[in-house]
Protein backbone atom coordinates (compact mmCIF):
# COMPACT_ATOMS: atom_id res chain seq x y z
CA UNK A 1 0.00 0.00 0.00
CA UNK A 2 1.24 3.67 -0.72
CA UNK A 3 2.02 5.55 2.12
CA UNK A 4 -0.90 7.62 3.23
CA UNK A 5 -1.61 10.51 5.71
CA UNK A 6 -4.13 9.36 8.16
CA UNK A 7 -5.91 12.46 10.22
CA UNK A 8 -8.26 11.89 12.75
CA UNK A 9 -10.43 14.80 14.20
CA UNK A 10 -13.19 15.61 16.93
CA UNK A 11 -14.27 16.40 19.94
CA UNK A 12 -12.39 14.54 23.12
CA UNK A 13 -13.70 11.48 24.54
CA UNK A 14 -15.79 10.33 20.94
CA UNK A 15 -13.48 7.90 20.15
CA UNK A 16 -10.65 9.09 17.76
CA UNK A 17 -7.91 7.42 20.47
CA UNK A 18 -9.38 4.36 20.12
CA UNK A 19 -9.44 4.07 16.62
CA UNK A 20 -6.35 6.04 15.24
CA UNK A 21 -4.80 2.79 17.34
CA UNK A 22 -7.23 0.06 15.95
CA UNK A 23 -6.19 1.71 12.42
CA UNK A 24 -2.72 1.80 13.05
CA UNK A 25 -2.21 -1.88 14.09
CA UNK A 26 -4.27 -2.36 11.38
CA UNK A 27 -2.19 -1.30 8.46
CA UNK A 28 1.29 -1.39 10.79
CA UNK A 29 1.90 2.04 11.29
CA UNK A 30 2.60 4.63 13.74
CA UNK A 31 -0.52 6.44 15.96
CA UNK A 32 0.38 9.82 16.33
CA UNK A 33 -1.26 11.40 18.98
CA UNK A 34 -0.98 14.95 19.85
CA UNK A 35 -2.19 15.13 23.46
CA UNK A 36 1.05 13.55 24.93
CA UNK A 37 3.14 16.29 23.22
CA UNK A 38 0.80 19.10 24.78
CA UNK A 39 1.39 17.30 27.97
CA UNK A 40 4.94 17.19 28.06
CA UNK A 41 4.93 21.22 26.94
CA UNK A 42 2.06 21.88 29.90
CA UNK A 43 4.60 19.79 32.05
CA UNK A 44 7.19 22.97 31.67
CA UNK A 45 4.37 25.43 32.14
CA UNK A 46 3.58 25.80 28.44
CA UNK A 47 0.05 25.91 28.24
CA UNK A 48 -2.54 28.15 26.04
CA UNK A 49 -3.43 28.60 22.19
CA UNK A 50 0.55 29.02 21.01
CA UNK A 51 1.92 25.31 22.43
CA UNK A 52 -0.99 23.70 21.62
CA UNK A 53 -0.41 24.58 18.11
CA UNK A 54 3.37 24.17 18.75
CA UNK A 55 2.47 20.39 19.58
CA UNK A 56 0.35 19.84 16.32
CA UNK A 57 3.77 21.47 14.63
CA UNK A 58 5.88 19.02 16.41
CA UNK A 59 3.15 15.94 15.55
CA UNK A 60 3.62 17.63 11.62
CA UNK A 61 7.25 17.41 12.06
CA UNK A 62 7.23 13.82 13.35
CA UNK A 63 4.71 12.62 10.87
CA UNK A 64 6.76 14.14 8.01
CA UNK A 65 9.92 11.62 8.84
CA UNK A 66 7.56 8.81 9.08
CA UNK A 67 6.65 9.87 5.70
CA UNK A 68 9.68 9.97 4.52
CA UNK A 69 10.43 6.57 5.42
CA UNK A 70 7.86 5.66 3.30
CA UNK A 71 5.40 4.59 6.13
CA UNK A 72 1.73 5.64 6.25
CA UNK A 73 1.27 7.86 9.35
CA UNK A 74 -1.90 8.27 11.77
CA UNK A 75 -2.74 11.68 13.23
CA UNK A 76 -4.85 11.14 16.86
CA UNK A 77 -5.92 14.78 16.99
CA UNK A 78 -8.83 16.81 18.07
CA UNK A 79 -8.15 19.62 15.02
CA UNK A 80 -10.90 21.48 15.63
CA UNK A 81 -9.60 24.68 13.33
CA UNK A 82 -9.04 24.81 9.98
CA UNK A 83 -5.63 26.12 10.56
CA UNK A 84 -4.75 22.94 12.51
CA UNK A 85 -6.44 20.92 10.09
CA UNK A 86 -4.58 22.92 6.96
CA UNK A 87 -0.95 21.46 8.61
CA UNK A 88 -1.96 17.82 7.28
CA UNK A 89 -2.66 19.39 3.93
CA UNK A 90 0.34 21.22 3.61
CA UNK A 91 2.13 18.47 5.32
CA UNK A 92 0.58 15.60 2.43
CA UNK A 93 0.84 17.92 -0.51
CA UNK A 94 4.92 18.95 0.26
CA UNK A 95 5.84 14.71 1.24
CA UNK A 96 3.18 13.83 -2.07
CA UNK A 97 0.78 11.04 -0.35
CA UNK A 98 -2.97 11.51 0.06
CA UNK A 99 -4.31 13.02 3.38
CA UNK A 100 -7.71 10.87 4.44
CA UNK A 101 -9.09 12.74 6.86
CA UNK A 102 -11.70 11.11 9.84
CA UNK A 103 -13.87 12.52 11.53
CA UNK A 104 -15.67 11.10 14.80
CA UNK A 105 -18.16 11.81 16.49
CA UNK A 106 -20.63 10.73 19.23
CA UNK A 107 -24.10 11.10 17.63
CA UNK A 108 -25.60 10.15 20.93
CA UNK A 109 -25.00 13.23 23.67
CA UNK A 110 -25.61 11.30 27.01
CA UNK A 111 -23.28 8.72 26.04
CA UNK A 112 -20.43 11.23 24.89
CA UNK A 113 -21.62 13.15 28.32
CA UNK A 114 -20.84 9.55 30.47
CA UNK A 115 -17.35 8.73 28.01
CA UNK A 116 -16.00 12.31 29.23
CA UNK A 117 -17.08 11.73 32.33
CA UNK A 118 -15.86 8.72 33.24
CA UNK A 119 -11.86 9.83 31.69
CA UNK A 120 -11.68 12.21 34.49
CA UNK A 121 -9.16 11.38 36.98
CA UNK A 122 -9.14 11.97 40.91
CA UNK A 123 -6.45 14.59 40.36
CA UNK A 124 -7.60 17.53 37.93
CA UNK A 125 -5.50 17.33 34.44
CA UNK A 126 -6.14 20.39 32.03
CA UNK A 127 -6.04 18.54 28.99
CA UNK A 128 -8.76 16.37 29.99
CA UNK A 129 -11.69 18.73 29.39
CA UNK A 130 -14.84 18.38 32.10
CA UNK A 131 -18.59 17.99 30.36
CA UNK A 132 -18.77 21.44 30.29
CA UNK A 133 -15.78 22.42 28.80
CA UNK A 134 -16.49 19.94 26.06
CA UNK A 135 -19.62 21.97 24.92
CA UNK A 136 -17.86 25.00 24.79
CA UNK A 137 -15.01 23.36 23.05
CA UNK A 138 -18.16 21.67 20.42
CA UNK A 139 -18.92 25.64 20.03
CA UNK A 140 -16.08 26.45 19.08
CA UNK A 141 -15.04 23.66 16.66
CA UNK A 142 -14.96 25.24 12.61
CA UNK A 143 -16.75 22.75 10.21
CA UNK A 144 -14.56 20.68 8.31
CA UNK A 145 -15.15 21.50 4.44
CA UNK A 146 -13.96 18.99 1.90
CA UNK A 147 -13.23 15.24 1.19
CA UNK A 148 -13.49 12.76 4.68
CA UNK A 149 -15.21 9.94 6.37
CA UNK A 150 -17.40 10.60 9.37
CA UNK A 151 -17.54 7.94 12.26
CA UNK A 152 -20.34 7.82 14.79
CA UNK A 153 -19.21 5.79 17.04
CA UNK A 154 -22.96 5.87 19.09
CA UNK A 155 -23.95 3.49 16.41
CA UNK A 156 -23.87 -0.25 17.38
CA UNK A 157 -21.00 -1.16 13.95
CA UNK A 158 -17.73 -1.75 13.64
CA UNK A 159 -16.59 1.11 11.57
CA UNK A 160 -12.89 -0.03 11.28
CA UNK A 161 -14.27 -1.95 7.93
CA UNK A 162 -15.45 0.93 6.41
CA UNK A 163 -12.66 3.08 7.64
CA UNK A 164 -9.95 0.73 6.02
CA UNK A 165 -11.63 0.80 2.60
CA UNK A 166 -11.52 4.41 2.80
CA UNK A 167 -7.79 4.31 3.43
CA UNK A 168 -7.43 2.27 0.01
Amino acid sequence: MRPVLVAFAGLPAVGKSTLARRVGAALGAPVLPVDPVERALAHYGLVGDVPGMAAYQAVAGLAEVQLGLGLTVVVDAVNPVASARGLWHDLAERTGVPLRLIEVHCGDEAEHRRRVEARLPAEPDPLLPTWDQTLLRRAEYEPIIGPRLVVDTAVDLDPLPAILTYLT
